[in-house]
């Protein structure tokens, strides 16, 4: 067992120095790994470290940790035997153990991303209506794949990658509705799917006809805009009333407390 250990830190250290070329591996095994990806990690990525973040990087070093956490795990368990046994019930179990251990390095950094998205969710959802009205405002003079380009430099960081991609595929010929569902998809804000439809749609037909969907686009923005107003109205007077319960608590039982102190002095005289 020895030798399965010393050959787990060889393994580690050869993926470490790049002697094994780890991209060639995840180059032939791409379709396998990509059906274990979560849908939303990229953009989960991009919420926490902006669009200078590498996903694919990211999510290979996810792959590799766990193999690796695989193999020494497995090496750990099984240092106490004399042999390999592939019958044992005790090498399965080891087995089984290491598999577990390994899909927790592997989830880990996703669930990490997801905490920090359900603290920031309310203002993270926010971005998207607020940018969406300064694109409201170019598309009144441009047409909106112009108008989209116009704005990728003064959008928020989370969403430059996503759109550069969509405006990339639009200016290449792509006149469906893809590239904008593709965008709400890497971004699944609330109302993101919604959103990009109405952006398709404002780009088609007539000029008459674009006036009246951009009139339609805009009340909607700003019904999103409210929206998101009110939550965090709301959120923040629950925090307020939280606190208040807090301190009306901590108040009663210091107030006990003294009672009690006293009553316990008055009955010790």
């Amino acid at each position: 067992m020895e030798i399965i250990l010393v050959g787990a830190i060889i393994l580690f250290i050869l993926i470490y120095n790049n002697t094994i070329d780890k991209n060639k591996f995840f180059a032939d095994n791409e379709k396998y790994l990509e059906a274990i990806r979560e849908e939303d990690y990229t953009f989960l990525v991009y919420a926490r470290y902006g669009e200078e973040a590498d996903a694919d990087q990211l999510y290979m070093k996810r792959v590799t940790y766990a193999i690796i956490a695989f193999f020494m795990i497995l090496a750990l368990t099984m240092s106490g035997g004399s042999s390999l046994d592939f019958i044992n019930s005790q090498f399965f179990l080891n087995l089984v153990l290491s598999a577990f251990v390994a899909f927790l390095m592997f989830k880990m950094p996703y669930t990490q991303l997801k905490g920090y998205y359900k603290r920031h969710l309310q203002e993270i959802d926010i971005m998207l209506p607020y940018y969406l009205k300064s694109l409201e405002i170019l598309i009144q003079h441009y047409t909106v794949p112009v108008a989209i380009g116009k704005s990728i430099e003064d959008a928020p960081d989370i969403f430059k990658p996503g759109l550069r991609k969509m405006i990339d595929r639009i200016n290449a010929g792509d006149s469906s509705v893809d590239p904008y569902m593709e965008f709400a998809n890497t971004y699944p804000v609330r109302d993101s799917m919604r959103m990009m439809r109405l952006l398709y749609r404002l780009g088609i037909g007539s000029q008459e006809r674009k006036q009246e969907r951009l009139m339609m686009f805009s009340r909607t923005v700003s019904s999103l805009q409210n929206k998101a107003r009110e939550t965090k109205y709301k959120e923040r007077l629950n925090h307020m009333e939280q606190q208040t319960m807090v301190m009306l608590v901590c108040t009663g039982i210091g107030v006990m407390l003294i009672i009690l102190i006293s009553m316990m002095m008055m009955f010790s005289v």
